[in-house]
C-alpha cells in the first residue's frame, strides 16, 4: 500500500512539471454540430470535461520545466469520436452515468481505471421500456455461448457503448448491416493484437480457416458471421448464443434452399409484405442462389402449370388405358 501511495505521489510530482494539452490537429467541430449535439444531450458541457482529452485523436505532452513538448496519439481504446457518440444509442447520456465520477480527477488512478464495467442487462434488464428487445433472453443466450467462457469478456467487446447503433432493426440496406456486424467480429478475430488480450490461443487466419467456402469473398460480403456461428433465435433481434467452431453451419442447403435459415436470421427484419413463401422468395433471390428457385415469379408459376399439366395428361392417359383394359 505504501508503494502504491509513493508511486501516486511521484506521478503527481511529475505532472506538476508537465502539461497535458489535448488539441485536435485538424478542423475543430463545426459550430452547427455543437448546437446539434447540445440539443441531443443536456449533459454536453459535462461530457466535454472528458472529451476534451478522450475526444481528440492527438494530444501534446509538454514538460514546462525542461521546455520539451511532444505530439502523441490518443490510445485507440480511450478515444471517443464525438460524431459517433452523438449518433449512437447512448447519445443522451452523461459520461458519469456509466463511468465513476472519480474519473473527474486527473490523472486517473489505477483503481478507477479498473472499475467493473456495466453489462447491458444492468441497465436494460427488467425494464418495460426495453421489454420488446428481450434483454433477459439475450443474457441467457450469452451465458450459454462460447464468449461467456472467456475471462474478462463483456458486452463492451462487441457493442462499444460510445458508438453502437441499432443497425439490425433500422437499416434498410442488408449490405450495410452485414458490414457493420461482421466488423464487430473481425475487430478481434482478424486482429491478433486485440484477440490475445482475451486468450492465449495461437493466431487464426480467418480467410484460411474459411477456405472451404465456395466464392468466399461473396459470402463474406453477403452474410454475417453469426448466420453460421450462432443458434437461431425467434424471440430476440440478433442471436447471441455463439456456438463452438465445430458446430458452425457447413451444409450449403441450410441457407440455399426455400426454407433457408437466413429467413430466421439475416432477413428476419424485412417487412412481411416483402416475404413470400416457397420458391417465390424475393428477399433471398435478390441476393443469393436458392436451389430449385427462379428469380422470375412468372417463370415460377409457369413451371407449376407445366408440372401439374404433365401430371394431368399422365392421369388421363392412365384412366383411358385402365378403361380400355376392362372392356377387353
Amino acid at each position: 500500500m505504501k508503494t502504491l501511495k509513493s508511486r501516486g505521489l511521484l506521478v503527481l510530482i511529475l505532472f506538476s512539471g508537465c502539461l497535458f494539452n489535448s488539441q485536435l490537429f485538424g478542423i475543430a467541430p463545426d459550430d452547427s454540430l455543437v448546437v446539434k449535439w447540445k440539443d441531443i444531450n443536456v449533459f454536453y458541457d459535462d461530457n466535454e470535461r472528458c472529451l476534451v482529452c478522450h475526444g481528440e485523436a492527438y494530444y501534446t505532452l509538454s514538460d514546462t520545466v525542461a521546455g520539451i513538448s511532444q505530439i502523441r496519439n490518443m490510445f485507440q481504446d480511450y478515444f471517443v469520436d464525438r460524431e459517433d457518440y452523438y449518433d449512437g444509442v447512448h447519445k443522451s447520456f452523461s459520461c458519469t452515468d456509466c463511468h465513476s465520477s472519480d474519473f473527474i480527477r486527473f490523472p486517473h488512478d489505477v483503481a478507477t481505471r479498473l472499475e467493473p464495467r456495466y453489462a447491458c442487462i444492468d441497465c436494460h434488464g427488467y425494464d418495460e421500456n426495453y421489454a420488446h428487445l428481450n434483454f433477459e433472453e439475450i443474457e441467457v443466450e450469452y451465458n450459454n455461448s462460447t464468449h461467456a467462457q472467456v475471462e474478462n469478456f463483456s458486452c463492451w467487446k462487441c457493442h462499444d457503448p460510445h458508438s453502437y447503433k441499432l443497425i439490425a432493426s433500422e437499416v434498410s440496406d442488408v449490405a450495410e448491416l452485414v458490414l457493420y456486424d461482421n466488423n464487430m467480429c473481425l475487430a478481434c478475430h482478424a486482429n491478433f493484437t486485440e484477440f490475445r488480450l482475451l486468450t492465449d490461443r495461437e493466431e487464426i487466419n480467418v480467410v484460411n480457416k474459411h477456405e472451404w467456402l465456395p466464392n468466399q469473398v461473396l459470402h463474406f460480403e453477403s452474410v454475417r458471421c453469426i448466420e453460421c456461428h450462432t443458434q437461431i433465435s425467434d424471440s430476440i433481434l440478433v442471436a447471441h448464443m455463439v456456438l463452438p467452431k465445430d458446430k458452425a453451419v457447413k451444409n450449403c442447403t441450410e441457407c440455399h434452399s426455400t426454407n433457408s435459415r437466413l429467413m430466421s436470421t439475416l432477413y428476419k427484419f424485412e417487412s412481411r409484405e416483402k416475404r413470400q413463401n416457397g420458391f417465390f422468395n424475393s428477399i433471398i433471390l435478390n441476393r443469393s442462389y436458392v436451389i430449385g428457385a427462379s428469380r422470375n415469379m412468372y417463370l415460377g408459376y409457369l413451371s407449376f402449370v407445366i408440372f401439374f399439366g404433365v401430371l394431368t395428361v399422365i392421369g388421363i392417359h392412365v384412366f383411358f388405358r385402365v378403361l380400355k383394359a376392362k372392356k377387353k
